[in-house]
């Protein structure tokens, strides 16, 4: 292909990926699947505008250095707090999740298919990564709780490096010129030299970062290029190395850079997000467009049934052994078995090692032409079981593939928004001392709270505390909207100017369907404007004089809410818990644990104080008073 042709090529591809990611925005649904169907209308299944020769032989190096950038980009994602929220079945998922994952699908792909064992654990080897190129997009619009998002996310990352070289390492076998060195020790030596090469790289990227002057007008350039040579290097060296250790060193350098104090973090996350996205685009579509659909539909049955083993069979019975312990709900761990679609893992490897397979056989069959008899009959008849290998390879992990991302990631939502499972959230406008006593306050009580806030600095301040913060203006729809406005019960303004706090709460009031919009009003002669926009209003003045009446007249009931070291808890909850529907007060009251009673009872607006034969309904709101930790435990009971 001419030079020209091929920059119009790769521009075309780029161009249709940015136009997948803006329809999978306005839809809603992962990313992938529009790939997907660029890449399939462009191949020769499709106008032809993509076909195996467009790229040559380089088409390898452009897979295994867009590899990096991605793997490395969802690793440095991955936060060492957020691991904490769910370590030992994140463990449990990547280790015995994921020997589940290869045994299940090697097994049934060698009896369904009738191939040998070999080719069978390299499909299951490959179709153990989900990996966060089609995980992230679907948590992206399925904003589940984070100790689901942090199982999956780390899941999909170290499932990534696990199943590269598991795959390199079974190639061995399948492969007719490599050499068999013993399955475990290339699997350690491999990883190990991946981890070693990405530790090292990540060192000199840090001390580069802090220690060299980055000159003050261009640093922040300067750090995000740092950080991609990064990425691009460790995979690189390591790779020189041992085939795929690349993918290994790419994920530990991302581990590493991603939770160490560098400068410009954020703009690296920023830059690294949108490098990201275009190369995982351009993988996807040309990955997508050489795709044959009689390579698919060969054994047709057989791999049908390897994708429903595969989503139907092993995935919900890796999660579910994963997941014992009580952490995860019944409904989480039925959505988490509804999220494992493959992603470019799986689709990158696969197709290299079918044109190495192809590129063998061809060689085998130009043999086979210089020589006669019985010699050249089993040259072909060993091109004809390689390409076949190639076919099978390549035909069940796309079907898995395409099956997987179009029904798991189109349908999640869905399965989310039915199982329960989508976390209201609660947005505060404005990360500054009051928004941060605020969130304090709400996550104690098992809120989930996005702060968010324009300056760089409360950011970094907040995220460094713990918080999650969506960076951007609170008056942008769209800034509040990435922060989950759309799934939102309560909007807080609660920045130090009024102007802002007013223009946040007329524009979460005309554009969301928030059930409660609360604003601060820093100044008391603004209180009016926030009322006629029917908004409830906290005067601060107002607020300050409650807190000192309450401290003059109240003082023991202050002290032991509010005051230093305080022990005590009010909170107002609504029933939902079937088993105390229909019940009494006088029943309810021993099913509460100690040091915790009603105190108020709130029913269609009206609010009292319950007498003992006080029936409670189903959407009632009790007022519970007591120590922390019971108040605590009687939410959950009223919640079910």
């Amino acid at each position: 292909m001419a030079a020209n042709e091929l920059i119009l090529l790769v521009a075309g591809i780029i161009a249709l990926g940015v136009i997948a990611q803006l329809l999978a925005s306005r839809y809603e649904m992962p990313s992938i699947i529009f790939y997907l169907a660029a890449g399939i209308a462009l191949g020769p299944e499709g106008i032809g505008f993509v076909t195996p020769e467009a790229f040559g032989q380089g088409l390898p190096t452009i897979v295994g250095l867009a590899v990096a950038i991605i793997v490395f980009e969802g690793a440095f994602h991955l936060k060492i707090e957020r691991l904490r929220e769910a370590p030992a079945a994140t463990f449990r998922l990547v280790t015995v999740g994921a020997a589940i994952a290869l045994v299940g699908t090697a097994t049934v792909a060698r009896f369904t298919m009738g191939i040998d064992w070999a080719l069978a654990f390299l499909i299951g080897a490959l179709l153990v990564a989900t990996g966060p190129t089609v995980i992230t997009p679907i948590l992206n619009v399925v904003p589940v709780r984070d100790h689901v998002a942090a199982a999956l996310e780390t899941e999909g990352i170290v499932n990534d490096v696990t199943a590269a070289i598991l795959a390199v390492v079974f190639f061995q076998v399948v492969n007719p010129t490599t050499a068999d060195n013993g399955l475990i020790a290339d699997f350690t030596a491999r990883l190990g030299t991946g981890i070693l090469v990405g530790l090292v790289v990540a060192g000199i990227v840090y001390y580069m970062l802090q220690y060299i002057d980055l000159s003050p007008g261009a640093a922040p350039q300067n750090a995000r290029l740092l950080v991609l040579a990064g990425a691009l290097v460790s995979y690189a060296i390591a790779n020189a190395q041992l085939a795929e250790a690349g993918v290994a060193a790419a994920a530990t350098a991302g581990l590493v850079l991603g939770n160490a104090d560098i400068p410009y973090e954020q703009n690296v996350t920023d830059f690294k997000g949108d490098i990201t996205l275009l190369v995982l685009s351009f993988v996807f579509i040309a990955l997508a467009a050489l795709l044959r659909v009689d390579v698919l539909l060969e054994l047709a049955i057989p791999k049908l049934l390897v994708v429903v083993a595969v989503a139907l069979v092993l995935r919900p019975l890796l999660v579910f052994v994963s997941t014992t312990g009580g952490q995860f709900s019944t409904n989480e761990r039925v959505l988490m078995s509804a999220i494992g679609p493959r992603g470019i893992i799986p689709a990158s490897v696969a197709t290299l090692f079918a044109v190495e397979l192809r590129a063998q056989a061809s060689e085998l069959r130009t043999e086979a032409e210089a020589v006669a008899g019985p010699e050249s009959a089993e040259l072909l008849t060993e091109a004809a079981a390689l390409s076949n290998q190639a076919d099978i390879l390549v035909g069940t992990v796309f079907l898995v593939i395409l099956v997987t991302v179009v029904f798991e990631g189109g349908l999640a939502r869905y399965i989310a928004e039915y199982l329960n499972v989508i976390p209201m959230r609660v947005i505060i406008v404005g990360g500054g001392t009051v928004g941060r006593a605020l969130a304090d306050r709400l996550q104690d009580r098992g809120e989930n709270v996005v702060l968010v806030e324009e300056e760089e600095a409360e950011v970094e301040d907040a995220r460094n505390e713990g918080y999650t913060v969506e960076w951007g203006d609170g008056t942008d729809m769209d800034v509040l909207r990435g922060a989950g406005a759309e799934n939102a019960k309560t909007i807080v303004a609660a920045t130090r100017n009024d102007d802002t706090n007013l223009l946040v709460s007329q524009l979460v009031k005309s554009k969301f369907d928030t059930e409660k919009i609360i604003a601060r009003a820093n100044d008391p002669d603004n209180v009016a404007a926030f009322q006629d926009l029917g908004v409830n209003t906290i005067d601060s003045p107002m607020a300050t004089a409650w807190a000192i009446d309450n401290q003059i007249e109240r003082p023991a009931l202050s002290e032991w809410i509010t005051g230093v070291g305080g022990t005590g808890d009010v909170q107002e909850i609504e029933v939902r818990n079937e088993d105390i529907v229909g019940k009494s007060i006088e029943e309810v009251g021993p099913m509460l644990p100690h040091d915790c009673l009603v105190a108020l009872v709130s029913r269609n607006g009206e609010t009292m104080v319950p007498t003992a034969d006080y029936v409670v309904e189903r959407g009632d709101k009790l007022t519970l008073l007591g120590q922390h930790d019971p108040v605590r435990e009687g939410m959950e009971l009223l919640q079910g």
